[in-house]
């Protein structure tokens, strides 16, 4: 069995509650009151949630230099830390035209161009996150992406100036699905 498969659902049970949803581009999802986040040894509790949207974890797509990768492992602190009782769901598509790209221009944009992998390296250690893809499980997903954030409250001014940068860059001019999701822990 498999533990890089999740299944996020939106309902009435769960641990996280939502403290609001935001379609940033596109359609947002049905209203839901709390999350739950199920890994394959686990059932999800809301049989009648809102929505599941479900990605799997994988080996990195856009290349990082090593230094980048090795600054990231060295900084990233842990999912699950106790004093980090807010957390943010951001499922994300691209559109037709960044999947017509060739990997080495997807590539260009996400790192040349965007920096992506630079800007979050700014806001390590205070943020936690872990990447889920969708595509893999399936053509019809209604996301491409899904990253799940971790961070304490002090560090939600940091989270969000993240949030602002990467959406300037490039690589959002792509986006034509995006929902914050925000919560807390209780």
């Amino acid at each position: 069995m498999s533990l890089r498969l999740f299944s996020f659902s939106g309902g009435n049970t769960g641990p996280w509650r939502v403290i609001y949803m935001d379609a940033i581009v596109g359609e947002t999802l049905p209203a839901a009151k709390r999350l739950d986040i199920a890994d394959p040894t686990k059932t999800a509790s809301d049989p009648q949630a809102a929505w599941v949207l479900r990605g799997i974890t994988s080996n990195d797509r856009y290349a990082v230099t090593a230094e980048e990768k090795q600054q990231i492992i060295a900084k990233q602190l842990d999912l699950g830390r106790p004093e980090a009782t807010c957390a943010a769901l951001i499922p994300l598509r691209k559109n037709a035209a960044w999947w017509a790209l060739t990997q080495a221009e997807r590539q260009h944009v996400f790192e040349d161009q965007s920096k992506h992998a630079k800007l979050g390296l700014q806001h390590f250690p205070s943020l936690a996150r872990r990447l889920h893809h969708c595509r893999d499980l399936t053509d019809h997903a209604p996301f491409d992406f899904l990253t799940w954030f971790e961070y304490a409250p002090a560090d939600e001014a940091a989270f969000n100036k993240l949030l602002t940068e990467l959406r300037a860059t490039a690589e959002w001019q792509y986006v034509d699905r995006e929902i914050d999701i925000r919560l807390v822990r209780e």
